[in-house]
């Protein structure tokens, strides 16, 4: 932009102050704008681009939305921590802004491994991994090994899919045991046998460079201890459970450990809302209501697809001869109901 020369001392005699106001406004400052939670912010509507502040580096793709007072960029992907990027003004100088350097974050640490007990079934289903920060994908096969009470690994006794299988937060996996080596009758116990063998011991190693989503490893590698035990199939029977209700909760004794992350979720009291806490390895539920007891029936619904540690559900057994069997009797199968008093 080309300025009028301009000379202070023209013009009638009296103070400049016209003079200078028409000079500040010629000589404006440029438009204030900042970095702000993963946004470039400027002040009022503008239109503006940013970049890489690198020789040619295209411009970044995303999103410009515009406020009352505020126009705000968000890049298509995060910015980097510590770099310099370029915004380009029509009609102004490059304004340079650097994102600040990542807060430096603790190591995820592993903290829960469910179930909780120290003997498993022989048919164990499942196990849950529970981290205390979001995890990085695709890295389970290569960081946890179970090994027997000699030390050797045992060869593949995880289901290995395309998709590892993480909570929306990245913050618990589910790890399955291969079906095909826990089934009767199935080819894969036949030829390998099973992953667990009963009466012997077996340690769950984490290996400690697993990183999280940030790139940080873990805080130390873990090693989890169990024994295997007898198989179980028998399926799940609410009708067997001890409900207690007290003054403030009520307590169900499943008689056996329970799913850790379906129990909480499938079992439920019609029409009070509260918080539910496993207990005592998982084979007892604690339920408090919100509002405290009134004297009355209440009824408690369980959800057919409830599972023990073994994978048997509701009714229904997980190790069965008929695939059609099992869509059957689980497309047909309603909710427990149990009614139960407090005084």
């Amino acid at each position: 932009m080309r300025f009028p020369k301009l000379n202070l001392w023209d013009g009638p005699p009296g103070p400049p102050s016209l003079v200078l106001v028409l000079v500040a406004t010629l000589l404006a400052a440029p438009p204030a704008i900042t970095y702000r939670d993963g946004g470039f912010i400027a002040t009022g509507k503008l239109s503006f681009a940013v970049s890489l502040h690198q020789p040619d580096a295209p411009a970044l793709d995303g999103t410009l939305a515009h406020t009352s007072n505020e126009t705000i960029f968000t890049p298509r992907y995060p910015p980097q921590p510590g770099a310099t990027y370029r915004i380009d003004v029509t009609g102004q100088p490059p304004i340079l802004i650097r994102v600040p350097d990542r807060a430096p974050r603790p190591p995820a640490t592993l903290t829960a491994v469910y179930p909780s007990a120290s003997v498993l079934p022989e048919n164990q289903l499942k196990l849950y991994l529970h981290f205390s920060a979001p995890m990085s994908r695709s890295e389970a096969v290569r960081r946890i090994r179970l090994l027997r009470q000699n030390g050797e690994s045992v060869s593949l006794p995880f289901l290995e899919i395309d998709e590892e299988l993480w909570d929306p937060d990245a913050r618990r996996l589910t790890l399955l045991f291969d079906p095909g080596r826990i089934k009767r009758g199935l080819l894969p116990r036949q030829e390998v046998g099973a992953a667990l063998i009963p009466g012997e011991r077996y340690t769950l190693v984490i290996d400690a460079a697993w990183p999280d989503a940030y790139g940080q490893p873990l805080a130390q590698g873990i090693r989890h201890e169990f024994t295997a035990g007898p198989a179980d199939r028998t399926p799940v029977n609410p009708r067997t459970w001890r409900l207690t209700p007290t003054a403030k909760d009520l307590l169900i004794d499943f008689g056996e450990p329970l799913d850790s992350a379906l129990a909480p979720r499938l079992i439920r009291v019609l029409d009070v809302p509260g918080q539910v806490v496993l207990e005592q390895n998982e084979t007892r539920l604690r339920f408090t209501p919100h509002q405290p007891w009134k004297p009355g029936t209440y009824t408690l619904e369980v959800h057919p697809a409830l599972e023990d540690l073994a994978g048997n559900r509701v009714n229904r057994p997980f190790d069965v001869d008929r695939f059609d069997r099992v869509t059957t009797i689980q497309d047909r199968e309603p909710p427990t109901q149990i009614v139960f008093t407090v005084r």
